[in-house]
């Protein structure tokens, strides 16, 4: 009875180990998320001055709302950073306005109120969340995911940017370069 005992606990832990091994979500295969955040104390925000700070030149790749936020003023988004912070990695942004489960399913979305969300980081990915307001693109590359919403208007300051952007989200307002 002990050596089935001993042997259901191993054939326990030995499943745990097996199946807890990689929790990355549908873009980690693209290479460009992986779902884990591994600087997640500098990128997490919960009020406006932490989002500030973490979407600043001086912030980190990826911005983690853990709450909706309003903000008064635009927020800007800047700065030049690489996917998982290093820079052997794709010049990437991440802006992560989620939470997931276990299984990387969206189960709550973050709500940024600004003005203006202005993204002046190359390859800005928005994913997951709504801005109530509008959004002026100054860089190439920015990406609203299929999960994310834009209450107000997309504006692109030039043509160039708007070719390079993916959007496969929802904007409410109008699109229009500027």
């Amino acid at each position: 009875m002990k050596f089935k005992l001993f042997l259901s606990m191993l054939l326990a832990v030995s499943l745990l180990v097996a199946c807890g091994g990689d929790d990355t979500d549908k873009e980690a295969d693209k290479g460009t998320d992986t779902g884990t955040d591994v600087v997640s104390a500098a990128s997490s925000a919960g009020d406006a001055e932490e989002l500030k700070a973490t979407s600043s030149e001086n912030g980190s790749w990826i911005i983690i709302p853990t709450t909706d936020i309003t903000l008064e003023e635009e927020l800007v988004v800047a700065g030049t950073f690489h996917n998982q912070g290093d820079e052997a990695n794709d010049v990437y942004r991440k802006f992560a306005a989620y939470e997931t489960d276990a299984d990387q399913n969206i189960t709550a979305q973050r709500t940024i109120t600004t003005p203006r969300l202005v993204v002046q980081s190359e390859n800005l990915y928005f994913k997951g969340g709504i801005v109530e307001g509008d959004v002026y693109v100054e860089a190439d590359g920015f990406v609203l995911d299929e999960t994310a919403t834009i209450t107000g208007n997309l504006v692109f300051a030039n043509a160039d940017y708007e070719a390079s952007a993916d959007i496969a989200g929802t904007v409410e307002g109008e699109t229009s370069v500027e």
